[in-house]
């Protein structure tokens, strides 16, 4: 009985030390202006809009070693008078050519039709090359900037499928 015991803990041992860390993300960029944008009106009421947009934007940040090279996003949202709400993809592409995939649900304030401030969370859903099994999670904080983009500072958590994770 001891040795059932004393062999189950060992495999329950060997797993978790098998299994990937968390390691702490963090990442700030630019988005400019979209690139493309469409908007329909609801037909409600005035300022009431469907979106969809796509666009590039300049990052900071590290993963795995790899330094965030750029980044581009597609998403559909809904804009009125005073708030936006946004879902949407980002892909990351590091200095390796690596890419990280990252769904997203934003929302924010909006005042003279111009996006204010607002925040998101996301999800990592995938990646490519060094980053194939990448999992984790995170908030942003964006703020509007004046030429119709916006600046974002990001902090999550992630893990690497097979890889030890940095300290």
């Amino acid at each position: 009985m001891k040795f059932k015991i004393l062999c189950g803990f060992v495999v329950f041992t060997f797993v978790v030390a098998m299994t990937p860390a968390q390691t702490k993300l963090t990442s700030s960029g630019k988005c400019g202006k979209p690139d493309n944008q469409q908007s329909i009106a609801a037909g409600d009421q005035i300022g009431h809009l469907f979106t969809l947009a796509s666009g590039k934007c300049a990052t900071k940040g590290e993963v795995g070693g790899a330094a965030s090279k750029a980044g581009v996003f597609s998403e559909h949202g809904e804009v009125s008078e005073d708030h936006s709400k946004a879902s949407g993809v980002y892909v990351e592409t590091f200095d390796s050519g690596d890419k990280i995939f990252y769904t997203y649900q934003a929302t924010g304030t909006m005042r003279d039709s111009a996006f204010q401030a607002g925040e998101n969370k996301y999800q990592i859903t995938g990646g490519t090359g060094k980053m194939k099994g990448i999992e984790g999670s995170g908030t942003c904080k964006t703020t509007g900037t004046a030429d119709g983009g916006l600046e974002y500072t990001c902090t999550g958590q992630y893990k690497i499928a097979g890889v030890a994770a940095a300290k």
